[in-house]
C-alpha cells in the first residue's frame, strides 16, 4: 500500500508577540465624595445629574441666611474690638508721654499698656471669627472638588444636612482616562522573567506594554492604553500578581465597575513558532505535534506552548525552523510510519494576523 497522504505546513521561527488575556474591572482614575461641610437646609441643586462638571463649579446651594448673620455679627464684634483697641492705644500713648514728665504713676502706665495689649489680642480673635464665619458662608455654596462626571443627588431639596456628620451629597468620578485592574498568575510572571533572563523573550517594560480592552459584547475599545502599575507581591489567596492599566476613554463608553476582558502585549518571543490548533495534541506527558521528515517518516516532537495568537498556538521550543507539521490526516499518521506530505494551501495552513492571546497550559 502507498503511504497515506497527509496535509502539512512548514513553520519558521520568527518574533511572535506574547499577548496575555485576563478578566478585568474598570475603576475611575479619580473619585471624590461631595459632602455638606456645614449644617443647613438644601435650597437648590445646580447641576444635572450624570453630567460633566468642572472643578470649582457650583453644585448645591445650602441656605446661607444664618451664615450671613454670623458673618455680620463677627464683623460687628471686630469693629467693637478695633474701637476698644484704638482707645487703649491712645490712652497708653498719652500715659507714656506723661510718665516721662512724672505726671502719672508707674502703675497707671502699666495698666494702660496691659489694656493696649489685651485689646490688640481681642482684635486678632475677632478677625479670626470673621474669617471663620466667611469660610462657613463659603461652604454653604458646595462646589466640585475635581472635574468629572457627577452622580445622582443623594438628598432632596429642602432636606436638612450636616447635622452631626458631613452628609454625602453626590460623587464625582473622572473616567477619562480610566483604570483597568486585572491579575496574572505568579507562575506566568516568573516564567516571563526567567525567559527574559535567558534572552528568549523581550518583555515590555513599564508604559511600553500595550493594554487593549474588550467589551462584554466582544467589541474592542478603539483606544489603546498602557500598563501603569504592577504589584511587587503575590496575593497568597489567589497566587496572582495585581496589575493596573490606564486607558483613554474620551467618549466615556467605559464605565467604572464594568467587567471587561483585557489583552496586554507582555513582550515578544524572539524565536517562536505559530502552530494551528488542530495540529497540537496532548497526552499524559504534555503537548506534542507530529512532524513529517524529509523522507516522509513521522516523528512526534514535544513542544512548549507559551500562548496563543489568533487561532494558532505559540510554541517556544521543541521545533526546528522548516519543520513540516502535520495538520490534516492525523488519524493516518503514526510515529515511525511513512506518509506522503502535501502542503496545505487552504485555511488550515494560513497564518492569521495576531489578534488575541491567552496563556497556554
Amino acid at each position: 500500500m502507498p503511504p497515506p497522504e497527509v496535509g502539512v505546513i512548514v513553520v519558521h521561527a520568527r518574533p511572535v508577540p506574547l499577548v496575555r488575556e485576563a478578566s478585568a474591572r474598570l475603576a475611575p482614575t479619580r473619585a471624590s465624595d461631595v459632602r455638606a461641610r456645614v449644617p443647613g437646609v438644601v435650597l437648590k441643586r445646580l447641576y444635572k445629574e450624570g453630567s460633566m462638571v468642572k472643578e470649582g463649579q457650583l453644585l448645591v446651594q445650602i441656605d446661607t441666611a444664618p451664615y450671613r448673620a454670623q458673618l455680620a455679627a463677627a464683623a460687628a464684634n471686630l469693629e467693637q474690638a478695633e474701637a476698644a483697641a484704638t482707645n487703649a492705644r491712645v490712652t497708653a500713648t498719652r500715659n507714656r508721654e506723661l510718665s516721662k514728665q512724672q505726671l502719672v504713676s508707674r502703675m497707671q502706665l502699666d495698666d494702660s499698656e496691659a489694656a493696649e495689649r489685651s485689646t490688640a489680642a481681642q482684635v486678632s480673635a475677632a478677625r479670626a471669627q470673621v474669617q471663620t464665619a466667611r469660610i462657613n458662608l463659603g461652604y454653604a455654596n458646595v462646589t466640585a472638588p475635581i472635574s468629572g462626571r457627577a452622580g445622582q443627588m443623594r438628598v432632596l431639596e429642602g432636606a436638612l444636612v450636616g447635622q452631626g456628620e458631613a452628609t454625602l451629597l453626590t460623587t464625582i468620578e473622572q473616567v477619562d482616562p480610566i483604570y483597568v485592574f486585572f491579575d496574572q498568575p505568579a507562575s506566568d510572571f516568573e516564567r516571563f522573567m526567567h525567559a527574559q533572563a535567558t534572552g528568549a523573550v523581550t518583555v515590555a517594560e513599564g508604559n511600553q506594554a500595550e493594554v487593549r480592552v474588550i467589551r462584554g459584547d466582544g467589541s474592542e475599545h478603539p483606544h489603546v492604553g498602557k500598563l501603569d502599575f504592577s504589584d511587587f507581591s503575590v496575593n497568597p489567596t489567589t497566587g496572582a500578581v495585581a496589575f493596573r492599566g490606564v486607558v483613554p476613554n474620551p467618549d466615556r463608553n467605559l464605565l467604572p465597575g464594568m467587567y471587561v476582558t483585557v489583552r496586554v502585549l507582555a513582550g515578544t518571543l524572539k524565536n517562536g513558532f505559530e502552530v494551528p490548533q488542530q495540529a497540537l495534541q496532548r497526552d499524559a506527558q504534555g503537548a506534542y505535534v507530529l512532524v513529517a521528515g524529509p523522507d516522509g517518516t513521522v516523528a512526534a516532537k514535544r513542544v512548549d506552548v507559551v500562548s496563543t495568537v489568533g487561532v494558532n498556538w505559540v510554541v517556544g521550543s521543541g521545533l526546528n525552523d522548516g519543520d513540516q507539521i502535520i495538520v490534516s490526516g492525523l488519524q493516518m499518521a503514526r510515529p515511525g510510519a511513512k506518509v506522503n506530505p502535501k502542503a496545505v494551501t487552504g485555511p488550515e495552513g494560513a497564518e492569521p494576523t495576531p489578534a488575541a492571546a491567552t496563556p497556554g497550559s
